[in-house]
């Protein structure tokens, strides 16, 4: 069964992860939690595919507040052709210069944290949001594919996020983004990055939330309303304290 290529595949991409990357997640967890501890913010950025880790990370159930997802909707496909479609994005995240429009709207404090989420790491947007929280003070967490970044010229005047990062996470999955290849088809299907991007991300928060704990910090966590004794009061809690995280002061 075809299916089976893609377990297989999926598989070795995760164990790869786990036993070259272990050391950089929690060095990068460790940075995270203790902006975190310290009142900073975790801002988490991805464009395309690479936004789905992010809308994980929070709001999520078993997630909690210290994250805040850079989200811009021009930047989400919500179409496949015309308005919002992916020709659209494909064409904005290479664009120079958007990335500090994105920034000027958001509050960064040195503090904080900037955690980018990019499998090509060589577009204009993420590379551009990375240096853009370099400038400002913050550290910068990378999770890419360095097969990728080896193997494919940089786009933005000669940067990989790589390069930029203060610590790199490899995604482990190849260039084409696909685990899967059959006899009489030339180009791989069925991609790899954006599992292996969502257990890094959840790799991240369970990482960064024993070392919180260890560290005496109370954590809001957003739970599903359908576990039993959670007060229904409880998310609206999580989400004020989200809001007082954002509204926090110059």
């Amino acid at each position: 069964m075809t299916a089976d290529q893609y377990f297989e595949g999926i598989n070795e991409v995760l164990k790869k992860i786990r036993s070259t990357q272990s050391e950089n997640i929690k060095k990068a967890a460790r940075v995270m939690a203790d902006s975190i501890a310290q009142g900073g913010v975790v801002h988490v950025f991805g464009s395309g595919h690479s936004v789905i880790p992010v809308l994980d990370i929070f709001p999520r159930y078993g997630s909690y507040v210290g994250f805040h997802p850079l989200m811009d909707p021009r930047l989400m496909w919500f179409n496949i052709i015309g308005p919002g479609g992916v020709q659209e994005l494909l064409w904005l995240e290479r664009q120079k210069g958007y990335a500090s429009i994105l920034l000027k709207r958001n509050k960064l404090k040195d503090k904080d944290v900037m955690l980018v989420f990019s499998h090509g790491g060589v577009n204009a947007v993420p590379v551009e949001m990375a240096l853009g929280a370099k400038k400002a003070g913050l550290s910068v967490i990378a999770v890419t594919s360095m097969e990728n970044q080896k193997k494919v010229s940089a786009t933005h005047r000669g940067n990989r996020l790589c390069d930029i990062a203060d610590i790199t996470i490899d995604n482990c999955v190849p260039l084409e983004d696909a685990l899967v290849k059959i006899e009489g088809q030339r180009e791989p299907f069925a991609a790899g990055s954006t599992v292996a991007g969502v257990v890094i991300a959840m790799a991240l928060v369970a990482e960064v939330a024993k070392i919180l704990v260890d560290k005496g910090v109370p954590l809001k966590v957003f739970v599903s309303p359908n576990v039993e004794g959670i007060p229904k009061s409880h998310n609206e809690e999580v989400f004020e304290a989200y809001q007082k995280m954002m509204e926090r002061e110059e």
